[in-house]
């Protein structure tokens, strides 16, 4: 189980990720794209939502749909639920960043092409 805390900090250590308010949840963001968020701290249900390719999105919804799920109206853009309470640290990191490498900037992901965490 990942805790919000540990998921928060994950989203802020990829490069020039910023942390902005998107509609009450923190929403992070490089070069004012956001490329996750993550639910309300309070919630029950405490999720991360990631930015990925239609593929990649479809290949882990039906590999494990308890911890991957569409996001209504946004799913058809790459949106993907990630539910913390079963995705490993490192799984959610990895989402992370692949979700930053398709917003940010392609001469900043190439700078970054190696990031290590």
């Amino acid at each position: 189980m990942l805790s919000w805390k540990a998921a928060h900090k994950l989203a802020l250590s990829l490069p020039e990720a910023e942390e902005r308010d998107h509609f009450g949840s923190p929403s992070f963001q490089v070069r004012g794209k956001i490329f996750a968020q993550l639910s309300a701290q309070e919630k029950s249900e405490q999720r991360a939502l990631v930015k990925l390719l239609a593929a990649d999105q479809a290949a882990l919804v039906m590999s494990a749909p308890d911890t991957f799920s569409w996001v209504p109206q946004w799913g058809r853009h790459g949106w993907t639920y990630v539910k913390l309470a079963t995705v490993e640290e490192s799984v959610l990191y990895g989402l992370f960043f692949q979700s930053w490498q398709n917003v940010a900037p392609k001469k900043l992901v190439a700078t970054h092409a190696m990031w290590k965490k």
